[in-house]
């Protein structure tokens, strides 16, 4: 993970109702990845499949992480786990609706799938193609926008955009 030093900014979670930050939270780890992704599946409501279970393997057993389902994929193939990238979407989204999974889309044509659920932001580093979680917790939003009537804010995603000096 690259070294990103961050200073004074005026983002700030604090600042957003903690309605807002949904209810994610990180699932109790054990320590022996297939116990704790059967648990975190049940709990979550959803059925153990072998195809659930293998890819959950892959996605918690490694720690927090940020993939897509192509990654994950290619990683399933390598781990010789007989799943289509069609599963593999559907897996992924699956855990993303049961609170498992936080998807963050970048432009809009690429989205990473965060094993850390807890309401926090992140670095794309664009020349990578790689998503960094930023480290400081404090960062401060000074205004939210007026919502549309009918609408509350589910979430706030924060993706900075970092690349190379020139």
């Amino acid at each position: 993970m690259p070294d990103v030093d961050i200073n004074e900014q005026t983002l700030n979670d604090d600042a957003i109702d903690p309605a807002a930050h949904g209810t994610g939270h990180q699932p109790a780890l054990t320590g022996c990845p297939w116990h704790d992704v059967n648990e975190m599946l049940q709990a979550a409501g959803l059925r153990p499949t072998r195809q659930r279970m293998a890819l959950g393997w892959l996605l918690f057993g490694k720690g927090a992480r940020h993939l897509t389902a192509e990654m994950l994929y290619e990683e399933a193939t390598l781990a010789k786990v007989p799943v289509s990238l069609a599963t593999v979407y559907n897996t992924l989204n699956q855990l993303t609706d049961a609170g498992l999974l936080r998807q963050v889309s970048v432009d809009g044509t690429k989205t990473y799938f965060d094993t850390n659920v807890t309401a926090h932001h992140h670095f794309y580093l664009e020349n990578n193609h790689e998503l960094v979680d930023i480290p400081d917790p404090h960062l401060v939003l000074n205004r939210m926008p007026d919502v549309p009537e009918g609408y509350e804010i589910a979430r706030v995603d924060m993706v900075v955009r970092l690349r190379k000096k020139r």
